[in-house]
This record gives structure tokens, sequence and C-alpha cells, in this order.
């Protein structure tokens, strides 16, 4: 593997253990060069995926993003880094066994919401301002209110 820092072509693995939700493991290396240090994740990756997106523009499915996203709406929440990495694990499960090569991305976006709705309703409530582009406060309101009354009626199921 190449070295991020110098570009030398040679380093080696000094660690390897898998991370927490057994999902990938987690390499320390060092560059025989420089003698620098980085950490590496090697992950399973069952099949290519294709993401289409809207005006049929297709991009492949990146973990990275997904990643990205998640973050974005659990940013300063309560949430332990494990339950986000499950959940990221989670959806990239269910985004490569559909047994479809192509998945819109309002599927995936779905799947997303799902997970989010289960894990926290503020990160559900900031996803869902992206994903169904809010365009006022009026929009916040209503969907608020709809999280609020699920949350409340599953108080009373208990």
């Amino acid at each position: 593997m190449r070295c991020p820092f110098c570009a030398f072509d040679d380093t080696q693995v000094k660690d390897s253990r898998p991370t927490e939700d057994n999902t990938s493991i987690r390499r320390r290396r060092q560059c025989s060069s420089c003698g620098a240090r980085f950490t590496t994740f090697e992950r399973i990756q069952l099949r290519e995926v294709t993401i289409v997106k809207s005006g049929d523009r297709r991009e492949t499915f990146e973990r990275r993003k997904l990643e990205q996203s998640i973050a974005l709406a659990c940013r300063k929440r309560d949430i332990s880094q494990e339950r986000i990495d499950r959940l990221i694990s989670g959806i990239q499960r269910q985004v490569e066994t559909t047994g479809d090569s192509e998945v819109p991305s309002s599927k995936l976006g779905e799947m997303v919401m799902d997970g989010l709705r289960q894990l926290d309703s503020v990160a559900y409530i900031r996803f869902a301002s992206v994903y169904r582009d809010f365009s006022e406060a009026r929009d916040f309101e209503e969907f608020a209110s709809s999280v609020a009354e699920v949350a409340e009626a599953g108080k009373h199921d208990d």
C-alpha cells in the first residue's frame, strides 16, 4: 500500500484487529521509507452497486458518501460512533444484498430514513429536511409534529 505522506510503495502492517461491529479490519501501517504511521480499513464488498439518481444519472455506491450524510445528520447528537457505524454497515449490506446491480437513490434515502428514525428523532428530522427538500419553516413544523405523534403513540403501545 502506498504511503499517504511520501508516496513510497512499501508499507508494513504493524497491527490488525476487527472493528467493534466486526464488519471490517483496522490495520495500523508504517512506511518503510519515511517511518510515518497511518490506519487503513479493509471491508467486504459483496458487489458493485450503482445508485440511480434523478434524471437517470448513475453513480457507483460509495460508503464514504453514506457516512458523510449520516454523520452530518447526527452531528452534535449524543449517539455513539459504534451505533452510527452499525447503521451505516446495515444500510450498506441492504444495498449490496438487494439482488439488483442498480438501486434508486429514493430507495437508499428511505433506508437511511428508516435507520435514523430508530436511532435519533433529531437526526431523522435533519436528514429528512434535506432528503425531502424542506423549503420553509412550516415544512419542518409539519414533519416534526408527525414524528412527535408517532413517538407519542409508541409510548402508549407499551
